[in-house]
């Protein structure tokens, strides 16, 4: 992986390899808070992006592809408590120029997510 972006720098994401896939990790700090005690609704998006860009990177293989999103839909299930946060996406489809990834936010217990993406990409390729 490389440098994160400035954005990922302020959620303190880290990247955990887990040889086929990527899980992210986001600690709960004062960047990351909405209203008090609870995950800000676009942390927990931004932690599912950054988990499906990386999961669809993982699948492609060649950075030269670009990888535009198209649609985003993100589902809120229950709030973000004051506790780490994990994201882990799988790539449901992956054509030549379009690409469906399902990325899932949990916290104490991945049976129970607190979000869920599915984000359509078109993607470049040169």
């Amino acid at each position: 992986m490389t440098d994160l972006p400035p954005y990922a720098r302020l959620l303190d994401l880290r990247i955990e390899d887990l040889g086929n896939s990527v899980r992210y990790l986001m600690p709960f700090h004062d960047d990351v808070v909405g209203r008090p005690g609870f995950l800000h609704g676009g942390a927990i998006a931004g932690l599912l992006e950054f988990a499906a860009f990386s999961s669809l990177e993982r699948a492609i293989g060649d950075p030269a592809v670009v990888k535009k999103p198209t649609t985003v839909t993100v589902d809120y299930m229950r709030g973000g408590t004051p506790t780490d946060t994990y994201a882990e996406a799988i790539v449901e489809r992956l054509g030549n120029r379009i690409a469906n990834v399902e990325a899932v936010a949990w916290q104490r217990d991945r049976a129970k997510p607190i979000a869920a993406a599915r984000i359509n990409f078109l993607l470049e390729r040169p």
